[in-house]
């Protein structure tokens, strides 16, 4: 235990480092460049302090906090990706109940199991039909009644699709979650397994949450400035989710490169409960034709 808190203390020290700018990678490297030269967890990469000093970081200290970016501080991140309006499309075909998703959803948001963005749903149409399986996260709206109700601005939608909220604006008063006609948001009751991380806010990863606020999927847009796709589409190993830029007409499961307009004709693309008027930004495939037979884990069928 000792070690576990010698650990944890030694990680959120670094995180602090960096947050403060006492770290730089030699060279000018980034994080994310330092991490791809590195080769056993037990080696260590030299770092270059401000003040012009060096230091030896464990890789196993960069390897945990590789996923902790920080994206545009909340002024910033208002703005949007010029020149993009970012589109995802799930193919409910593929979709196995494999959660990879929704784990790294979690690890890269700092989540607990209890508050997940990515909810994967039993669906059944009608009592003939087969049951299959739906992720659900936020639909990114491009007309949003979460934006509308919300009193202080704090929630609100960018120029690339995107719907972000800024937890240092939110009072969470949870109008926003009643506006929701999908049940797409979670409040802050408690603190997340990381507890409070030392690094700079950004509504673009939701990072470090706060007690008493509203959060939801974001599309992880610290990523996309990067040109990465979102945690939940290179983690799946089915390829379901595919994520582009409806102005590009292109999106990708990090497999496959398509046409969305090509993809949405030829497969009846729909979006889930058109009839609101929410304009979603995140299209479904229909489940025919399905990969793999539907089937519970013992997990849930232990649960139910």
């Amino acid at each position: 235990m000792d070690n576990e808190n010698s650990k944890n203390a030694s990680r959120r020290k670094f995180l602090k480092n960096i947050s403060t700018g006492s770290t730089l990678a030699v060279s000018g490297l980034a994080l994310y460049s330092v991490s791809s030269c590195k080769q056993s967890s037990k080696e260590k990469t030299t770092l270059l302090t401000t003040d012009g000093k060096l230091v030896q970081v464990p890789n196993s200290e960069i390897e945990e906090m590789e996923h902790l970016s920080h994206g545009a501080s909340p002024v910033e991140a208002r703005k949007g990706i010029p020149g993009k309006k970012f589109v995802m499309v799930v193919d409910l075909a593929k979709c196995k109940n494999a959660k990879k998703c929704i784990q790294a959803c979690d690890k890269h948001h700092n989540l607990t199991p209890d508050r997940p963005y990515i909810k994967v749903l039993e669906m059944q149409d009608n009592e003939k039909s087969s049951p299959y399986w739906m992720p659900k996260k936020c639909f990114q709206c491009d007309n949003p009644p979460c934006v509308k109700v919300c009193p202080v601005g704090a929630t609100y939608k960018r120029t690339d699709g995107i719907v972000l909220i800024d937890n240092e604006r939110c009072i969470g008063c949870r109008f926003c979650m009643a506006a929701c006609p999908y049940s797409a948001r979670v409040f802050n009751w408690g603190a997340p397994p990381e507890g409070k991380l030392e690094i700079p806010y950004s509504p673009e990863t939701s990072l470090p949450s706060k007690i008493g606020t509203v959060a939801k999927c974001d599309f992880c847009p610290d990523m996309l400035r990067d040109n990465k796709l979102p945690h939940c589409v290179t983690s799946c190993p089915n390829g379901v989710i595919y994520f582009g830029d409806e102005i590009d007409d292109a999106v990708t499961n990090g497999e496959e490169t398509v046409r969305l307009s090509t993809l949405l004709k030829d497969k009846a693309g729909y979006r889930y409960m058109e009839e609101l008027g929410t304009k979603p930004r995140v299209y479904y495939l229909p489940p025919v034709d399905r990969m793999f037979p539907f089937k519970k884990d013992t997990q849930e069928k232990n649960e139910s």
